[in-house]
């Protein structure tokens, strides 16, 4: 690092007698110095203007290792330094650093010098004991929060919360929860902590505090934004931006566990064709490849799959896209298992699954021999795509399912951890292992091609794992009134952390406490059930991604009934109702890639003055326009649940425990529910545009199709045609809904869907906006082009009170007065 020397910063201080010279060095980022008694030096650095890097280190020169989740390098930032008595201060263009010498600790205000955290007390550096991680340290730093203050983050967690204060958390990535060290205030700012290991996160009357199993030193990002969708833009800025999705990712997904054939693979997508319910994506989750020893062989060993390309060609022939389970484990008796073995790239732990037959429970005389790969190992990185690439994406596959890259990790002993890595102990990088394993499969597909882009449905993430094309799902969660309550908070705090897709297994994963019997399926007959899955889709309608899938009985659409039966009826309307709302979707997730916006958006970030929703986890923005209050308790049938994890799920004896008298459910009737408004706008009713004003908790009609939905007041909504699929028909007619109140703005974004020429400036922007006073919607000259984009179209502008204007377009500017 380069360094010099501030003149006038060396000082002479008396402590305990004794005199010491403790200086003040500026560098090129920022300022280091060593507090007295030598016990640790700490260096500050402006990566820019708003985002400063804390490093305190007990040795003689700071530790550096490459981060595994920062990707921005320092920036030239212009910054003031000035020394009063036993304070250094730093100030730039939009964050004032103060730094104690006498106990080294940092504090951060605003430009105007209004205080957003401070560190309480000096750090923790005790030594690690064990043998593998020598060297390295148990990291501990805490800080004082206010006492009201809001954090959000930590990552996805099934803990049900929405404000992470007052507790504490052991963070380490799982089945069900997937754990980041970063959380986020209501004040406008975040705090990142750019370590992999498991971290015991506390907050209560002490303090807040990280405390790592093992790091080098204290190495964190403190950056503000001002308000949360700023500290989102800040979160990316430093760990990576959002690449877009495939069109027809947006779309409707329909998996389950598991499609046996390549025939039945064929036949659901057939199904939904002749049903005319839309479709774009059919998942096959895993043993294509036999029995598990062979696990994850990345090939279609299983005989009853046994013309790969022609299952992919027949798929594409419905205008459907295919994506395929692979794992981070490989069985004894498959390719990549022995390429990675004799050059140690596979771990020394128990993994999924236990026994190598195929039958429960598993016998331990025959064990499976699965290991899980290095992912940290750019070698075995490339040697898993090798055999991906030669397996599996020559045949076609659109995208891929990375399941299990938490890694499963059965019977967890603490020594398990001292396993060596490519880049140290298996303890030292625990948590990112997921961005090292998605990150591998999408830098070797970007690397093959340009003209498909890549989509990852995976099952844990970390952050930094945005800029890898991944979209997390929350694990294995059983089906439950209880369960689909948490997945709301889960999925608003992940996205908090700077990760914008997220979903989760609509209608649960583990079904079976609903069935008659394991093997029946009868659970889309239960009413119990019925009710459940259906309020779990509608929120998922809602989500980044919208995919039904699960085990013990099937998901399909015509598993539930026929058409003209309420369920059905209810499932297809907002599978239809997510096909409309294609060209809001898109144009946001647009917004997401160009302007580091959010998705699913906790009510916070659009109304931070509104103190009622700041720990409000049961109700959401869906973009710019949408207030979801999903419906989350049981209006027909009583909550049963039977309590089910990772492991006890699969056992058959939960099947059939959640049994009533049933005979009574009328699906048919009303029924209501309590939604609060945020204050500061207008609401509009989606289903009867309704207007209501904000600031207020109302009761408002439900019926089993029906939940709350809500438009704010300055919103432009386009409507998209009836389709199949995404692209069936091109956007040559859409429906504007403008909903007045308040001025508005929509940009309607198009590209080529599937392609990474918008990264070379191949796309459009169409600029929409309403103004209030002159009661006019003006939509302005159209920006960019691409290869067979609209010329002209028409856009029917539509009020809440039913008054439309159509008007053709051309790509200049032309207004309508309503």
């Amino acid at each position: 690092m380069k360094t010099f020397r501030l003149v006038g910063l060396v000082l002479m201080l008396c402590s305990a007698g004794t005199l010491m010279a403790q200086e003040v060095i500026r560098t090129e980022h920022g300022v280091k110095l060593e507090v007295p008694g030598g016990t640790f030096r700490c260096e500050v650095q402006f990566y820019t203007p708003s985002i400063v890097r804390v490093v305190k280190y007990p040795q003689a020169e700071m530790p550096e290792e490459k981060s595994l989740a920062v990707v921005l390098a320092p920036e030239e930032v212009k910054f003031n330094v000035k020394v009063a008595d036993d304070v250094v201060t730093l100030k730039s263009s939009e964050l004032t650093v103060t730094l104690d010498k006498q106990g080294g600790t940092v504090a951060f205000a605003d430009k105007q010098g209004a205080p957003l955290l401070a560190e309480q007390g000096a750090p923790s550096f005790k030594p690690c004991e064990n043998e593998v991680d020598k060297g390295y340290y148990r990291v501990r730093q805490a800080f004082r929060l206010d006492k009201e203050e809001a954090i959000y983050g930590i990552g996805q967690l099934q803990t049900g919360k929405m404000n992470q204060r007052n507790q504490q958390k052991y963070l380490i990535q799982s089945n069900l929860e997937d754990s980041s060290p970063f959380f986020q205030s209501i004040k406008g700012y975040g705090l990142y902590w750019d370590n992999y290991s498991p971290t015991t996160f506390t907050d209560n009357t002490g303090g807040t505090s990280f405390d790592f199993e093992v790091g080098a030193c204290v190495n964190y990002y403190f950056m503000y934004g001002g308000n949360a969708d700023g500290v989102v833009a800040e979160m990316r800025e430093l760990t990576g931006q959002v690449p877009m999705f495939p069109l027809w990712t947006y779309g409707y997904w329909q998996s389950k566990e598991r499609y046996k054939s390549q025939a039945e693979v064929v036949d659901v997508v057939r199904k939904y064709r002749e049903l005319g319910v839309p479709l774009d994506g059919i998942i096959q989750d895993w043993q294509y490849w036999g029995h598990n020893y062979l696990w994850n062989a990345m090939d279609f060993t299983n005989p009853l799959y046994p013309n790969p390309k022609q299952m992919l060609d027949d798929v594409h022939a419905m205008n459907a896209h295919m994506s395929i389970s692979i794992w981070s484990s490989f069985g004894p008796a498959t390719k990549p298992y022995r390429e990675l073995a004799p050059k140690g790239l596979l771990y020394d732990f128990k993994t999924w699954p236990a026994s190598g037959l195929d039958n429960w429970p598993p016998d331990p005389e025959y064990p499976s021999g699965v290991k899980v790969y290095d992912a940290y190992s750019p070698e075995a990185r490339d040697i898993y795509w090798k055999y991906l690439g030669d397996g599996i994406f020559k045949y076609g596959m659109d995208t891929w399912w990375m399941d299990s890259t938490d890694p499963d990790h059965l019977d967890f002993k603490p020594s398990d951890l001292d396993q060596k890595t490519y880049l140290g102990s298996f303890r030292k990088v625990r948590n990112a292992y997921p961005l090292m394993a998605v990150g591998g499969v999408y830098e070797h597909q970007r690397a093959v091609t340009s003209d498909k882009r890549v989509f990852i449905l995976t099952r844990s993430g970390f952050v930094g794992q945005q800029r890898y094309g991944s979209n997390v799902w929350s694990g294995d969660v059983g089906s439950s009134w209880e369960n689909l309550r948490k997945q709301v908070p889960a999925g608003l705090n992940f996205s908090l952390c700077g990760m914008p897709h997220w979903n989760c297994d609509i209608g649960g994963f583990f079904a079976g406490q609903y069935n008659k019997s394991w093997n029946d399926g009868t659970a889309p007959k239960n009413p119990l059930y019925q009710e459940l899955y259906v309020r779990w889709l509608q929120f998922g309608t809602f989500t980044p991604m919208m995919r039904s899938h699960g085990a013990d009985t099937p998901r399909e659409i015509y598993q539930f009934g026929k058409k003209g039966e309420p369920v059905y009826d209810a499932i297809e309307k907002m599978i239809r109702l997510r096909y409309s709302l294609l060209p809001y979707i898109y144009s946001t997730s647009w917004e997401v890639t160009h302007r580091q916006f959010t998705i699913m958006r906790a009510l916070m970030m659009d109304f931070p003055a509104d103190k009622n929703v700041w720990d409000m986890g049961d109700e959401y923005m869906f973009g710019k326009a949408f207030l979801v209050a999903p419906v989350l308790e049981a209006q027909y049938t009583s909550e049963k649940e039977v309590k089910v994890d990772e492991q006890s799920g699969w056992n058959r004896d939960n099947a059939g425990k959640a049994k009533e008298d049933v005979a009574g459910v009328d699906f048919t009737q009303k029924k209501s529910a309590s939604v609060y408004l945020p204050e500061g706008t207008a609401w509009y009713d989606f289903w009867t545009n309704e207007k209501l004003e904000g600031g207020q908790e109302i009761t408002c009609e439900t019926s089993l199709d029906l939940i709350p939905l809500y438009i704010k007041a300055g919103s432009i909504v386009p409507l998209g045609p009836d389709v199949q699929y995404a692209t069936e028909k091109t956007w040559d007619a859409l429906t504007l809904c403008v909903y007045p109140g308040a001025d508005g703005s929509f940009i309607l974004y198009e590209d080529e869907f599937d392609n990474y020429n918008y990264e070379k400036g191949a796309y459009t922007e169409i600029p929409m906006a309403w103004d209030e006073s002159s009661r006019r919607l003006t939509i302005g000259a159209r920006k960019g082009s691409y290869p067979g984009m609209l010329e002209s179209r028409k856009f029917t502008v539509r009020m809440p009170d039913g008054k439309e204007k159509t008007v053709n377009y051309t790509g200049k500017k032309v207004s309508v007065k309503l």
